[in-house]
């Protein structure tokens, strides 16, 4: 028998986009849950989701248009990255992985998972799904990833950058911040932690931010054009360390969102044609090597 759910399910019938994604665009955060039959959920995970499996996100990608995805491994899975390999296996090239891993990973696991399309891995900083991790374990971590040629993804919140600024400056690869920093709209784009994100992105070339999670930064709700200033900004200082995702199924969100309002935001990030080329499919390719 499944374990109930603690958190709602994905719209289910998200409308069609009135933007048409360029040929190859790729949602660079979104995830597969389960089915816990196959993929069982690790007993100490912070929330439950539903089923999510990977027929349920092909069928909104391709309502979408999304051509690529890269999966992001989430806590409910634990350090099992099976959900996301076996996912990654049956896509022919259209998918790479984010895979959770912890010091107990040796290098010879980690060099499976690179070739299994693993190309980075998640650490998350939020109390809700457990707070900071162990530093040291995360240098240990970092280390053995480099080799790989991996990049760190962050769900770090902006409001903190400041104090992890000598984590930040000292690592040896790329990483990428999780959902613009989960910024609050409502405090506007002068507010010191969008203010932090911004500078921090314009003098690090290591760093790479994604326009997702609109639903969770907005404070105006659907569609969540309050969230656009915030984009624009980040484009103004460099569109070429950018990403979109959409974040299916959107865990723990504050109100399930239509995955067509999403796409439809990009063309307000980016209206130019050229721009969106570049955060829908030329950076993503970049960073985690999508084949021409």
């Amino acid at each position: 028998m499944s374990p109930i759910p603690t958190i709602p399910p994905p719209h289910p019938d998200p409308r069609t986009p009135r933007l048409a994604l360029p040929p190859l665009a790729c949602d660079t955060h979104c995830h597969v849950f389960g089915p816990d039959a196959k993929y069982p959920y690790v007993a100490d995970r912070p929330y439950t989701p539903p089923d999510a499996p990977l027929a349920k996100l092909q069928w909104m990608q391709a309502r979408m248009g999304i051509a690529r995805a890269v999966l992001v491994n989430a806590t409910p899975h634990g350090c099992d990255n099976l959900v996301v390999t076996d996912a990654i296996a049956a896509s022919g090239g259209r998918y790479k992985g984010i895979a959770n891993v912890d010091a107990s990973f040796s290098e010879a696991e980690i060099g499976r998972l690179a070739a299994a399309g693993i190309v980075g891995c998640r650490f998350t900083f939020l109390a809700r799904l457990g707070g900071r991790p162990d530093m040291s374990r995360f240098d240990t971590v970092v280390r053995r990833i480099a080799p790989h040629g991996w990049h760190v993804d962050l769900y770090l919140p902006a409001k903190d950058l400041d104090g992890f600024a000598p984590v930040l400056d000292r690592l040896p690869i790329p990483y990428v911040i999780d959902h613009i920093g989960v910024v609050e709209a409502r405090l506007g784009v002068d507010q010191p932690a969008f203010r932090a994100l911004c500078e921090r992105y314009a003098r690090d070339p290591k760093c790479w931010i994604k326009l997702t999670g609109a639903e969770r930064v907005s404070s105006a709700g659907a569609p969540y054009h309050d969230v656009v200033p915030f984009a624009q900004r980040l484009v103004e200082i460099d569109p070429d360390r950018l990403l979109w995702g959409t974040d299916w199924p959107h865990p723990n969100v504050p109100a399930m969102p239509d995955d067509g309002d999403l796409v439809d935001l990009v063309a307000l990030y980016a209206p130019d044609a050229s721009v969106r080329q570049k955060l829908l499919v030329d950076n993503p390719a970049r960073l985690f090597g999508f084949s021409a």
